[in-house]
């Protein structure tokens, strides 16, 4: 197995994941017994790919970058390793493993033609989503690859390298090395063993305009929204967009985050849930399953937002767009709005919008106490604690009582007073829950529809997105299905999806809820049984999924 092997190099690159690489990548650039180099793109199989060059004085790493940029795919890659992948109904396509298979056994021949003895690794990054990928590992692994794939974004990811007349002498052995294997010979293109794949011409159709302008919103969103000084040079070997990211990274850390809790009296203390920003947000929100008309409209909000900062800076006297942060999620539980808008604060900071980026999650009891003025002295807290961030309010509906003298009416009046007062600016409010119930309280509150102008509407998962949401949890932790595990898993999934309730179907959480199931059961067995070879650890049996309990539809009443 590679990561057995005593190389500090293999071993560091073997242990990353889709979120680390690039982390890592960047840290090779500033270690000193790492040669690393970069190159567009490798005659004859790597031509439109970046490839990354890791050199130690015992091992090579190869990291191809396939950007995938003609849209994202899914396929099976081959047993066999071979050139072209054949599925039913579709053109054959070329394998990116294979053609980084021999790219390695080319790089090889020239090492050896050069008289280094180096061990050449292939580490591939791809945007497609190869749907054998777990277990396909194995195979590759013998052939000294690694792959990562359903990656995003990958064309506007750079990783800088330590190439460079400053590095200690120690390094010319590296260098000698890469040089030599990397000459103009290696460049030309040789004798393929099959012919190149004809350009697919783009197809006119109807939402051409549509999906040019995703492009274009795709790169506003992820520019950095400063003005560029004019009389700066433009450096394009040296300005990337991971730049923005590495210090919005370190600006993290130095956030002053309130602690959770308040006091509504004397008495009785109330804890409060805050969550951190999070680093690459515009990431995360392309991560989730589904969601894509959320994705859509919070692009364009954050767009706006953006665009509004960059015209200030640009020309301070001109008028400015009205932009409302305030939102209402609309969605049954399990449907994401938490995650969403932990993601949403993190964009907002990130476009300038707001200061910090949190979330502070509040409910019916984060303001309802006790004594007379709990409701006021609770509100003013959670809004000092949410100031430059986003403060939730989950199900919103319970403040609106049945009756006049509910105390959570005076919550929503509080609310509304501060919402329309000028100066509060750095903060976004989200109030979440059930669409009905939602847009009932919405309705008996016209001040209140008014100041939240942005509804995003959270759709139940379908069967084929719960799947997808386990296949992204079990990887996680590095588990895998067997075929008849999946077999199972998948049906009694199904059964549970198809008698659900509508009202009370927790979605994404129920997965949760049976995945904990299957990883206690899993856990018990691999304990009992002490498997000898240490990959039947990561092996998920249908032994390992058991029974539940069904979902049930309430009983309807009539005749």
């Amino acid at each position: 197995m590679i990561m057995q092997m005593d190389n500090r190099l293999i071993d560091d690159f073997w242990k990353q994941t889709d979120a680390s690489i690039w982390k890592h990548m960047r840290a090779m650039a500033v270690n000193y017994a790492v040669y690393s180099n970069h190159l567009r793109g490798i005659a004859p199989f790597l031509n439109e790919n970046d490839v990354y060059f890791y050199v130690s004085t015992e091992a090579m790493v190869v990291v191809c970058v396939d950007c995938n940029q003609q849209g994202k795919r899914s396929y099976e890659e081959s047993d066999g390793m071979n050139a072209l992948i054949y599925r039913k109904g579709a053109e054959p396509q070329e394998s990116m493993v294979w053609k980084l298979k021999e790219t390695l056994r080319i790089i090889e021949r020239r090492l050896e033609g050069c008289k280094f003895d180096l061990k050449v690794y292939g580490f591939l990054l791809t945007e497609a989503e190869i749907t054998n990928a777990y277990y396909m590992e194995d195979t590759w692994e013998k052939q000294h690859i690694k792959v990562i794939d359903s990656m995003i974004r990958l064309r506007y990811k750079r990783a800088e390298v330590n190439n460079d007349e400053d590095m200690m002498m120690e390094r010319l052995y590296f260098t000698v090395a890469t040089d030599a294997m990397l000459d103009t010979e290696l460049q030309k293109a040789e004798e393929t063993p099959f012919p190149p794949l004809p350009a697919e011409e783009p197809k006119e159709t109807e939402q051409t305009e549509d999906n040019e302008f995703d492009r274009l919103l795709d790169e506003f969103i992820n520019k950095d929204y400063s003005v560029v000084d004019e009389e700066e040079p433009d450096d394009e070997e040296n300005t990337t967009d991971n730049e923005d990211d590495d210090d919005m990274d370190d600006d993290l850390d130095d956030i002053l985050i309130p602690s959770g809790e308040i006091e509504q009296n004397q008495n009785i203390s109330v804890k409060v849930e805050i969550l951190r920003p999070i680093a690459h947000p515009r990431e995360e929100l392309e991560k989730l399953v589904g969601c894509a008309d959320i994705k859509r409209r919070m692009d364009e909000l954050v767009a706006l937002t953006s665009y509004n900062k960059m015209m200030h800076e640009a020309f301070p006297d001109s008028k400015q767009h009205e932009v409302s942060l305030h939102s209402v999620f609309l969605g049954r539980p399990g449907t994401g709005k938490t995650t969403v808008c932990k993601i949403f604060g993190s964009l907002l900071r990130q476009a300038g919008a707001l200061s910090k980026g949190h979330v502070v999650v509040c409910d019916r009891g984060t303001f309802i106490g006790t004594l007379w003025g709990d409701e006021e002295r609770s509100m003013r807290q959670v809004l000092e604690m949410a100031k430059g961030g986003v403060l939730m309010i989950d199900e919103a509906y319970l403040l609106n009582g049945k009756h006049d003298n509910d105390p959570g009416k005076l919550v929503i009046q509080l609310l509304m007073n501060i919402l329309a007062d000028e100066t509060q600016r750095d903060i976004a409010v989200v109030l979440c829950g059930y669409k009905t119930q939602m847009l009932k309280l919405l309705d008996m509150n016209p001040g209140l529809q008014s100041r939240f102008p942005n509804r995003f509407e959270f759709q139940d998962f379908t069967i084929d997105e719960l799947l997808e949401i386990t296949q992204r949890r079990v990887r996680c932790f590095d588990y895998q299905f067997t075929t008849t595990a999946w077999e199972k898993y998948s049906g009694m999934l199904s059964q549970a999806y198809q008698v659900r309730d509508p009202e009370s179907w927790g979605n994404a959480r129920f997965v949760g809820n049976l995945l904990e199931r299957i990883y206690i059961q899993h856990a018990a067995r691999c304990v009992r049984q002490q498997p000898q070879d240490k990959q039947q650890l990561r092996l998920i049996t249908p032994e390992d999924i058991v029974p539940i309990e069904m979902p049930r539809p309430k009983a309807k009443i009539g005749f």
